[in-house]
């Protein structure tokens, strides 16, 4: 274990975390709010810490496997504590552990808040509540891999740990510019977003904040009733900027090189048919609790795409649908976008993954001598990738499991405990009852907002990373 390099990285990051504050240090100047004391007296902070941390780089700047799980997890716990100061010193809330769920939410794009009404919260807060969903949409170390190279070929390591999804491949032969190109493509589609709400009537600080909380598939509104109060043509296209960004970016790559028929993968044609069957029956279902047809496909295709890119925005109370609706949704929160997106969940690759590997398993029962691979695109999927994959969904039961019977504890109702927690380790935001779209997180204990806190955070890197922590062999020096 390189304990000074990961330090040094760390200390890295959190100098990076002092330009992010620069963003909603500015909204503050621009709207004459107070809180801009706040923000500088963050920035300082972090200016602080990371000096000490990095006033002498290592001379061994080597990276190992599990150096690279235990350097993103670390990453972003220090992100979220040092993010939430200004939670702090605006006086947005009073508990810090309400300010690092609030933060955590945001970096790990859950979306899950603890505010009741965030129209009186400064727009700086509100600002900083969106951007660190941009920032944590990507990834917080692929940002930084972007413009710092931090140990040469070996950061890779860091890459696989952040990025998710099954596996992890480089675009091009350099992780850096594999960084740049996938932060240029987030970018690129972020500003287009943000140009077509103003084009629709948007304000420029709504149009921002959303653009920043889609493209991370994040959720937090600069308003209560989330995207209820826009006009459907705004809702329509949030809505499928939120496909969009559920899709896995090396497509948009593949796209770029002209290599249309590659980018259309399996993957992206799974996640298409399940969009679009899941929006045609609830459709049906919710038919006669609007006036159109075309109201309830509106709010049927925007509230699918929200589930299921895990974003967690809402133009209506889906709480209220019928019971068929509502399971379809629950089912969505688990399935999540494509690998390689912003979207959290377990993932579509994985679920295409586990159905094959059921198929093949099944096969092999009747005829034990067949050897049949799992391929996916025409190419044989590696067995290590069906070996993690399975491991993770372990791992992710295990969590679940007992993540539930935490919160239980509260002695809320079950519907209430079960969607808290598969919203917040699928990174949506909003569940059912007392988590709907038109409540929040801030009834739940301390002990309780703790486990969620761990939910978002191992939802967010994959599980493995954050289970790493608790293993004893993971610190010894090797």
């Amino acid at each position: 274990m390189n304990y000074r390099m990961i330090t040094y990285i760390l200390g890295w990051i959190l100098l990076f975390e002092a330009g992010f504050l620069l963003v909603p240090s500015l909204t503050a100047l621009i709207y004459g709010e107070q809180a801009v004391k706040s923000f500088l007296l963050s920035i300082a902070i972090c200016v602080v810490v990371s000096a000490l941390l990095i006033f002498k780089k290592p001379k061994n700047t080597s990276l190992r496997s599990r150096d690279g799980f235990v350097i993103v997890s670390l990453s972003w716990i220090v992100l979220s504590l040092f993010g939430a100061i200004p939670f702090m010193l605006t006086g947005a809330t009073t508990s810090f552990v309400d300010a690092l769920f609030e933060t955590v939410s945001g970096f790990t794009t859950t979306g899950a808040s603890i505010f009741n009404n965030v129209d009186i919260l400064p727009r700086s807060i509100l600002m900083w509540r969106s951007f660190t969903h941009w920032v944590g949409g990507m990834g917080v170390l692929v940002f930084i891999m972007a413009f710092l190279p931090l140990s040469g070929g070996r950061n890779m390591y860091i890459m696989r740990a952040e990025s998710p999804g099954p596996s992890v491949s480089k675009l091009v032969p350099r992780v850096r510019t594999t960084a740049l190109l996938l932060y240029g493509i987030y970018f690129a589609l972020t500003l287009l977003e943000f140009v077509i709400l103003l084009c629709g009537g948007m304000s420029a600080f709504d149009a921002l904040n959303t653009a920043f909380a889609t493209a991370g598939t994040g959720g937090f509104a600069p308003h209560s009733d989330s995207m209820n109060g826009f006009s459907p043509f705004l809702q329509v296209v949030v809505g499928v900027f939120m496909l969009l960004f559920s899709l896995n970016f090396s497509s948009y790559f593949l796209v770029l090189k002209g290599r249309f028929k590659d980018s259309f993968t399996c993957e992206i044609r799974t996640f298409l048919v399940i969009v679009a069957a899941a929006v045609t029956v609830i459709t049906l279902n919710i038919r006669g609790m609007f006036s159109t047809v075309g109201e309830a496909l509106r709010h049927a295709f925007f509230t699918v795409s929200s589930i299921i890119s895990t974003t967690g925005f809402a133009t209506v109370d889906f709480n209220l649908w019928p019971q068929l609706s509502r399971a379809i949704l629950v089912l969505l929160m688990f399935i999540g976008a494509c690998a390689g997106s912003t979207g959290g969940g377990i993932k579509v690759s994985r679920i295409i993954i586990y159905f094959k590997t059921a198929v093949r398993e099944l096969r092999t029962a009747i005829h034990p001598k067949q050897v049949k691979k799992i391929t996916m695109d025409g190419k044989p999927v590696e067995q290590t990738v069906v070996r993690s994959s399975l491991v993770f969904l372990v791992c992710f039961m295990l969590v679940f499991v007992c993540s539930v019977l935490i919160v239980s504890i509260d002695n809320y109702d079950l519907p209430t405990n079960f969607t808290a927690v598969a919203a917040t380790i699928n990174n949506i935001g909003p569940g059912l009852n007392a988590v709907g779209p038109t409540y929040n997180f801030a009834f739940f204990s301390p002990l309780s907002k703790l486990v969620l806190i761990f939910d978002m955070l191992a939802g967010r890197l994959e599980l493995l990373p954050m289970l790493l922590l608790f293993a004893p062999t993971t610190w010894k020096k090797s």
